[in-house]
Order: structure tokens, then C-alpha cells, then sequence
């Protein structure tokens, strides 16, 4: 990790940052909330399904931005890899520390047992971590950008293909799917996230791949030696393009987040775009809205740092009883008021709120934490 405090570009960041602070409003519900924002049981799309694609997305840009300045060297990228991975570990072993130090209701060899040998290999950052060791990998053998679409494309098909060759009855059986069956034969079924699937599995780093590289063409049209309407219009063109042929893939394959199918990828990338293209063209021609998205730019500064302190943060108040207790406290001052949907829905939010403000006294102070 180290610290910078050099220049970026503004949508990126406020991309980034939405993504965060959604995931860290589906994070931490304490109660049942709104469906809209919990993720999709199998098929489907959710305000809470576009996160993660759209911090996948906007990691791609950033590498396209960063490549063109100076390449990437093997050393780093296995760096960032594996500094990635170490922290999605810890992230997925802090409950069972927490339990272990503050409720001591594990025994040594009961804490082993959990920790140890159900240990959950794969997780949000370990996705990330793969992701973008495949994707830097991609774009330093195939360089033109008709060759990194042509790239993405066959990882889509790959992938796609997969599921229909394994399972050609039913490819997208929520047991047997080809997804599954390679988490259970790596890294088998006590470190999976559970059972009946792993949202983050090793198979959904195909299509995640992919995500990556339609985000580093996304960069390439940022940093383009043309006219800025030039940019908002390709932008544009494409993020449409893409929703269609969206639609056009989800007639043979679904919709679905766990398993990262291909019109997943496709939706989610054309959603980026067009979200990027808007906001190109509103602070085009309205340069005075950029202080109404400056905490999200903030927040998308510090993006990894705020993900993994809002989330230790709030297993360490769950471990300790706190989490539920300031939950009933509202509930008791606005339940009368309101459903309990609605009361979860404004704790969440102030709570990601709460970050927010953290990132900006951050970015005030001059502070990124690059991980």
C-alpha cells in the first residue's frame, strides 16, 4: 500500500465510490430491508447486483488510465494480487476472531475447526484479486482495442459455453451448474461460502474478466486524444450497444450475479458506460454539479480501504452485541413512524453516510491509501 495524492478523473471516481457506498449499504442491514436491495436469490437484477460489477468496471479504467502512463510491471501486478487476496482472507476470518476474543465462546480447537478448516478460500476481494491478475495479464499479450474486445467476447463465449456443454439440459440449475462443480472440486465444499453456491466461485472469473477488460476499452475512450462530445457519444453508443446485446445473450442464458453469466457482464458494463457518458456530459455542461458528487468522489478514493473498515467495523459491533442494540434504539424512536423496512433503510444509510464522511476527511486531509 502506499500514499498518493495525484490528479484523477472525477468519474471514475464518483463511479467507484457509488459502488462502495452500495456495498456498504447491503452490507450491513441488521433487519430484513427493501428486495430491491439485497441480491437477486439466483436470477435476476438488484440495486445491490450492480456494485460490485460497476467497482470491476471502474478497475478497469483506472488500469487503462494507468498503463498509458507507464506499463505495469509482473512484480506489481503479482503484488496487488496477492495483496488482494491476503486481505479477502482476513476479511472472511475476522467474525470467527472477533467470537474468539470477545465472546470467548469458542474453544482453541472449536476457533481451528472454524478458521482453519472451513476456511472461506474465495470472497469479494479474492474475485477482485484474480480478476485483475487475468485482466492486466490479458492486456499486456493483446493490446489494440479491437484485440481486448476480441479477448473479452471469447471469455464471455468460454464461459457461457460452459455452462450449456456441462449441464446442456439445464446449465443453470442452481445445484448443478459447472460453477459449482468447480468449487467443489477446488476449493471444495468446506471453503465455500456455502453449499448450494459461492457467489464470488472461481468459475465466475471468466465473465468477472471480461467486466474488467469492457472497463479498460471505457478508460481508453476517457483518455482518447479527441473532443470531449466525441467521448460522451462512443461512450454512449456502446453503453447502448451493450445493453441490447445484453438482452439479445439473456434469451440463452440468465440473468445472474452468482454465477457472473455473460448478459450479467454485458448489462452491467452498458450500464457503466451510459452512467459515465451522463456524467461526462452533465459536468460538461453544468461544471458546478461536481460538488454535489465530491463525497462520492471522495469515497472512491479510498475505495478498498472504506469497503474493508465498514465491514470489519460492523461484524466487530455485531460480535459485541452493539450493531442490534443501536437497531432497536431507532426502531424504538421511529417505529411508530414508519415500517421496519423504511427503519432499516435510514440506518443503512446513515451508516454509509457516517464512511462517507470519513472518505472525505480523508481526501480533505490529502490522504489515498492505494491498495
Amino acid at each position: 500500500m502506499d500514499f498518493k495524492t495525484d490528479g484523477r478523473i472525477f468519474e471514475i471516481d464518483v463511479l467507484r465510490g457509488l459502488a462502495i457506498f452500495i456495498m456498504i449499504v447491503v452490507d450491513a442491514p441488521p433487519a430484513d430491508i427493501y428486495e430491491i436491495l439485497k441480491h437477486a436469490e439466483w436470477e435476476g437484477l438488484t440495486i445491490a447486483d450492480l456494485a460490485f460489477p460497476a467497482f470491476v468496471f471502474a478497475m478497469g479504467m483506472s488500469a487503462a488510465i494507468s498503463t498509458s502512463r507507464r506499463s505495469a510491471s509482473l512484480k506489481k501486478i503479482f503484488s496487488r494480487t496477492i495483496t488482494l487476496f491476503v486481505l479477502g482472507l482476513i476479511l472472511n476470518e475476522v467474525a470467527y476472531i472477533f467470537v474468539y476474543i470477545f465472546i470467548a465462546y469458542y474453544t482453541s480447537e472449536q476457533f481451528y475447526s472454524s478458521a482453519v478448516e472451513h476456511l472461506r478460500v474465495f470472497g469479494i476481494l479474492q474475485r477482485l484479486a484474480l480478476t485483475y491478475l487475468f485482466g492486466m495479464a490479458i492486456t499486456k499479450f493483446v493490446q489494440t482495442d479491437k484485440e481486448i474486445f476480441c479477448a473479452a467476447l471469447v471469455l464471455l463465449i468460454a464461459s457461457s459455453l460452459g455452462f450449456h456443454v456441462y449441464a446442456p439440459e439445464n446449465p443453470f440449475d442452481e445445484v448443478k451448474n459447472i460453477s459449482m462443480a468447480v468449487d467443489l472440486f477446488f476449493p471444495g465444499v468446506n471453503h465455500i461460502y456455502m453449499p448450494t453456491g459461492d457467489p464470488e466461485g472461481l468459475y465466475g472469473t471468466i465473465a468477472s474478466t471480461a467486466s474488467m477488460l469492457f472497463g479498460f476499452l471505457a478508460g481508453r475512450i476517457l483518455i482518447a486524444n479527441s473532443f470531449l462530445r466525441d467521448k460522451i457519444y462512443f461512450m454512449g453508443l456502446f453503453g447502448a450497444v451493450f445493453l441490447i446485446c445484453g438482452e439479445v445473450w439473456s434469451l440463452f442464458d440468465i440473468v445472474s450475479k452468482k454465477l457472473w453469466t455473460a448478459p450479467f457482464v454485458l448489462f452491467n458494463a452498458g450500464g457503466a458506460m451510459l452512467f459515465t457518458a451522463t456524467l461526462m456530459q452533465l459536468f460538461e455542461f453544468k461544471p458546478s454539479a461536481k460538488k454535489f458528487f465530491q463525497p462520492l468522489a471522495a469515497l472512491g478514493k479510498n475505495p478498498l480501504l472504506m469497503f474493508m473498515a465498514s465491514n470489519i467495523t460492523v461484524i466487530f459491533l455485531m460480535t459485541v452485541n452493539i450493531w442490534l442494540t443501536a437497531f432497536e434504539l431507532s426502531q424504538g424512536l421511529l417505529g411508530g413512524f414508519m415500517s421496519l423496512q423504511m427503519n432499516v433503510l435510514i440506518f443503512v444509510l446513515i451508516w454509509a453516510a457516517l464512511w462517507t464522511v470519513t472518505a472525505k476527511l480523508l481526501d480533505m486531509a490529502g490522504v489515498i491509501i492505494k491498495i
